[in-house]
């Protein structure tokens, strides 16, 4: 029986099997094909079959706009017409760009852009534990279920073993090439109630494929906090010219190249290269510019909306058009809070109507709007997706949260997702709800499968084989991608 050995996998020739040549491997010797044989056979069919398709690797980057907090969809972007009041939307409809889809009023800048997007109205699944927010974003986030959920509804906190973020993943396999941020994560980390950061680090890939948390002071009801981004990390310090930091680093290199016994320890911690991209940044100063949202005209400024949302989606596109290959946005608000929270479990005709609503329709339309006019849009997959829809009927009680009458509990059984760029059909909709959108009638799509359709957009086969903190292999996630998704 043969064996393949090493650090999470990094012996072999790229570091990833799929388990379809993990098996091929066993029998390949009664077959007369040795490993670098088989090594030569995995790359002249690594694009064949279930690793191609519609929209493989169309997406250069990815940007998630991660709506914690479950936002209602009967309120936003899949309204019902002659339901009980209990379940119809307290808000009107209006038209879209795609034929036969409606939006409520919240919407309006959304309605103008959908002949550029996918919406997916049949995203569901069955919770495992209780319809709590940290078991589903960790779900949504890494493909995989968390571990101790308890009857309280919380987790234990972030934690090395965890599966990493769906970002982690990809600037793992699909490193960036020039020298900049590969994955940043903005404007404040997940969290329900105490737990922090769960779903949101590379978790047992290590913490070198963490993203880059750009999380600007100031609490969640300070909309002005992108106006004091600070990244003193991205640039040299006082007095330190560049040929004097690049005078240290052949001054490092002599040094170790003495140091054969210390490069051995720590190699397949690849310190070399961590620091040649480090230094890359720093000496570069193009994650710096990125960086700086006063580079761009008021008017566009003011289109996304002057907000820490808003200013969080136009900062996307800028690090996106710099280089970086994933970004996460996470809603700016706590996922079980008040105020602009998407956890309305009381107050939503308000609180969506002035705060929540208003800022997502600015800042994602003009996301979408933006990157297309700069031609940007056809090699980047947006994503815009909570963890859970709002029940249908409003004051009713499925998670155990007490609900007033103007309010929607936790629904995980059908809820929406927008999806735009690199490959994705333009003014489609992929799936139905039926008639008070409690579940699908047609095309559900899992978690787990919206997962697999962003491995496969960058290039990434979702079966692939990686390797946890005890060596274990463990697929990047159980499921295969939508490949009805794209055109």
């Amino acid at each position: 029986m043969l064996r393949i050995l090493g650090q999470y996998g990094k012996d072999t020739c790229d570091g990833y099997f799929s388990r379809r040549d993990l098996l091929k491997v066993g029998g390949s010797a009664m077959a007369g094909l040795s490993l670098p044989g088989m090594m030569q056979l995995q790359n002249a069919t690594a694009e064949e079959g279930r690793y191609g398709g519609p929209g493989f690797g169309k997406a250069k980057s990815v940007i998630m706009v991660y709506l914690q907090g479950g936002p209602s969809h009967l309120e936003l972007w899949d309204p019902k017409t002659d339901v009980p009041e209990n379940v119809k939307s307290v808000f009107g409809n209006i038209d879209t760009k795609t034929p036969g889809l409606q939006f409520t009023e919240l919407l309006p800048n959304l309605a103008k852009v959908t002949d550029r997007t996918t919406m997916i109205h049949s995203m569901s699944y069955t919770p495992v534990g209780l319809f709590n927010h940290t078991a589903a974003i960790y779900q949504m986030l890494t493909g995989y279920t968390a571990d101790k959920v308890s009857p309280s509804g919380q987790l234990e906190p972030p934690s090395p073993k965890d599966f990493p973020n769906f970002g982690s993943n990809i600037v793992r396999l699909k490193p960036s090439d020039v020298p900049m941020l590969p994955f940043v994560m903005m404007p404040r980390p997940l969290q329900e109630s105490n737990v922090i950061g769960k779903a949101g680090t590379a978790g047992f890939l290590g913490r070198a494929f963490d993203p880059y948390y750009l999380y600007p002071p100031g609490d969640d009801m300070d909309l002005a906090k992108m106006e004091r981004i600070a990244v003193d990390d991205l640039q040299l310090r006082a007095g330190v010219a560049v040929d004097r930091m690049e005078r240290r680093a052949k001054l490092r290199d002599q040094v170790l190249e003495g140091m054969q016994d210390l490069e051995r320890s720590t190699g397949k911690y690849a310190l070399g290269e961590y620091y040649g991209k480090a230094l890359s940044l720093v000496i570069s100063g193009k994650a710096r510019e990125a960086f700086n949202l006063s580079a761009e005209p008021k008017e566009l400024r003011d289109k996304y909306g002057m907000n820490t949302f808003g200013q969080s989606c136009l900062l996307a596109r800028r690090l996106i058009e710099a280089g970086t290959r994933v970004v996460e946005v996470n809603w700016p608000k706590v996922a079980n809070s008040d105020n602009h929270s998407w956890d309305v479990h009381t107050g939503l005709p308000d609180r969506m109507k002035k705060q929540s609503g208003p800022m997502l329709d600015s800042g994602l339309a003009s996301l979408v709007e933006d990157l297309d006019q700069r031609g940007l849009l056809k090699d980047t997959l947006v994503i815009a997706v909570g963890e859970f829809g709002r029940s249908p009927k409003r004051g009713v009680s499925t998670s155990g949260n007490s609900n007033t009458a103007d309010g929607r509990d936790h629904w995980p059984y059908c809820y929406t997702a927008l999806m735009a760029g690199a490959g994705i059909k333009r003014g489609y909709v992929h799936g139905k709800s039926d008639k008070t959108a409690s579940s699908p009638v047609d095309n559900p799509v899992h978690p787990g499968e919206l997962l697999a359709t962003i491995y496969h957009a960058v290039g990434i086969n979702p079966r692939t084989v990686v390797y946890n903190h005890l060596n274990q292999p463990r697929d990047l996630v159980k499921a295969d991608a939508v490949t009805a998704l794209f055109g």
